[in-house]
């Protein structure tokens, strides 16, 4: 059958248009909000993409005036957020999903092909052609489907990674206060130890004392300086771990972070609540989820289309013959399934397939195990900690005051004094330690659980670290 050249032009034209229509923009800024939205819904977490130089000086701006006050560990989360390079370079990766939608929706570009051949009359023979893959027209909805998939299980596993660096980020921060008050008190107890190796001293001279005495005193004193300075030292790399995280250098370096540990909240969900919750707003598990469907949809798509041709190239071509005639026509070629019926490759997709149902298994199970641990961990912190405010401390502060009238009294002596509140300062310590452990599970709590514990937890105003200045004044006096 032949056609004219108005003809040919017009199917090529419409083969063209059917390539343009639906395509996919290569902007990933709405895909991005979209993740960026449903996490600030689901988890509180707003995560920032700037990628022009103007965005990206509002987000320094908006990261120096943070820096400027003093942090707590959510000003500190957000500057993570907004200023952690890998996680920047985490979301790329939407960037590149959204690319390769954008070019699924389009159909293979056309081949062109001519030839030349030289004859020895007036005209030579030329051939001009042109053809389209025509079932790649037939399969761009399902490739769509595919990329949109793969756009939306990229989503969730950044969202994920956006968790992840959330948890991490208040992990170390609640390591570096817990590190800062237990310097503070360690400082404290340097004092005292300062104090007996003194009043040691000065029995010594008076000869009320051994050599013996005096230098293990002194040896006390000098080991805790060690302590200290190893103190300092943890606070420092504690420090560079927070900085890494929240992509800081520099004179960004030298933030001052707000006074301790936050007061205990007054209660935590019950663990039925929290493993339902886990399974159903974790990202990853749901980049798990879909995973699976993916390759259940390009298995059906397999196994549907195996014997189709691999490909069915429309065209038309036009030719001049050597007197000077020209013919054009249609061009039709297929690509037979004779050797290769899909078998390799719906095999793979099988294996993938079932992998992938296994990977979610396991995720599921680790998911549930790690809420479990997590949350007994918190409630074993938790009850340690009360225990240690409520408790051991009043309990050492009696015995300091007690300590203190038989000391008026001249029944005790100064090591006795200083030794009683010596081992108040130690037990103030060991409180402080449990309750940083309780932050930090429950920081990896909230990061099993996907981002966000669920509402409805209040927090307790009367559980921060006792007052003992009061009870240590009424000591020396």
């Amino acid at each position: 059958m032949k056609l004219s050249h108005r003809t040919a032009s017009f199917a090529t034209a419409a083969l063209l248009a059917a390539g343009l229509s639906g395509c996919a923009s290569t902007n990933p800024g709405p895909a991005f909000d979209d993740m960026q939205n449903k996490l600030r819904e689901q988890t509180g977490l707003s995560p920032e993409w700037a990628r022009d130089s103007e965005q990206s000086e509002a987000t320094r701006a908006t990261v120096k005036g943070m820096l400027a006050e003093p942090l707590d560990v959510d000003h500190a989360v957000r500057i993570a957020l907004l200023n952690n390079r890998r996680l920047l370079a985490e979301f790329e990766e939407i960037g590149v999903s959204q690319a390769d939608l954008a070019e699924a929706s389009r159909i293979e570009n056309p081949s062109f092909h001519t030839s030349l051949r030289f004859s020895s009359g007036p005209y030579n023979n030329t051939e001009l052609g042109l053809a389209l893959n025509f079932l790649d027209v037939f399969i761009l909805p399902l490739k769509k489907k595919v990329a949109t998939a793969e756009l939306e299980r990229t989503k969730m596993r950044v969202a994920s990674e956006v968790v992840e660096v959330a948890a991490a980020v208040k992990t170390a921060f609640y390591e570096l206060l817990g590190a800062e008050e237990l310097l503070e008190r360690l400082t404290v107890i340097q004092d005292i130890r300062q104090a007996a190796a003194d009043f040691a001293t000065e029995q010594e001279r008076a000869g009320n004392l051994s050599e013996l005495d005096l230098e293990q005193h002194r040896a006390a004193n000098n080991q805790l300086r060690v302590d200290l300075v190893r103190a300092r030292i943890d606070i420092r790399m504690k420090r560079e771990a927070l900085h890494r995280m929240l992509g800081l250098w520099g004179e960004d370096i030298q933030w001052q972070s707000r006074d301790g540990l936050p007061p205990l909240p007054a209660s935590d969900p019950t663990l039925v609540a929290l493993e339902s919750s886990a399974l159903e707003s974790r990202y990853d598990v749901a980049a798990a989820r879909k995973g699976v469907e993916q390759v259940a949809r390009a298995l059906g798509l397999e196994k549907g289309t195996r014997f189709f041709p691999a490909g069915i190239h429309i065209g038309i071509e036009s030719e001049r013959e050597p007197d000077g005639e020209r013919v054009t026509g249609p061009t039709l070629g297929l690509e037979l399934p004779l050797f290769n019926q899909g078998q390799p490759a719906i095999a793979r997709l099988t294996s993938q397939l079932y992998q992938s149902q296994r990977r979610l298994e396991h995720l599921s199970i680790q998911v549930r195990s790690e809420v479990r641990q997590a949350r007994d961990s918190m409630i074993a912190a938790r009850e340690l900690t009360e225990y240690y405010r409520d408790r051991l401390l009043p309990q050492r502060r009696d015995i300091v005051a007690l300590t203190l009238e038989q000391y008026n009294m001249m029944l005790l002596g100064t090591y006795d004094l200083l030794a009683a509140r010596e081992r108040e300062v130690e037990t103030e310590r060991s409180y402080i330690e449990a309750w940083r452990d309780y932050w930090i599970v429950r920081a990896e709590l909230e990061r099993a659980l996907g981002g966000r514990f669920p509402s409805g937890t209040r927090t307790s105003q009367d559980t921060s670290l006792p007052d003992t200045h009061a009870t240590n004044a009424e000591a020396r006096q």
